[in-house]
């Protein structure tokens, strides 16, 4: 079954103790109730730096990445619909979702 890596970009972080102790509960029970789909729950990142070929960058990153997690789906449609009720956009986040090309062994 393909595989879904999808990041988290923007948001605003909870301002509260309380909100931050509800904001994990929510992603707990949206975790969970994403059963054997979730095949990664994933890592947040921290300060993310542009590299190229000239070396790295003092330009900040257009898009900076603030997490990823990795799900299976039976396709990108299905992977989409399984992300619909995130909780990274109660706080105005945004995520990007790619498929993972299954590489030859």
């Amino acid at each position: 079954m393909p595989q879904f890596i999808f990041t988290y970009h923007g948001g605003k972080p909870p301002e509260t103790p309380e909100e931050g102790q509800k904001s994990m509960e929510e992603w707990k029970a949206w975790a969970t109730g994403l059963g054997a789909a979730l095949v990664n729950p994933g890592t947040p990142v921290g300060v993310t730096k542009v590299l190229t070929k000239d070396g790295v960058s003092t330009e900040a990153s257009v898009h900076p990445i603030m997490g990823f997690s990795i799900l299976e789906a039976e396709s990108m449609d299905a992977a989409l619909n399984l992300l619909m009720d995130c909780p990274h956009f109660k706080y105005e986040g945004t995520l990007e979702v790619s498929e993972m090309m299954q590489m030859p062994s």
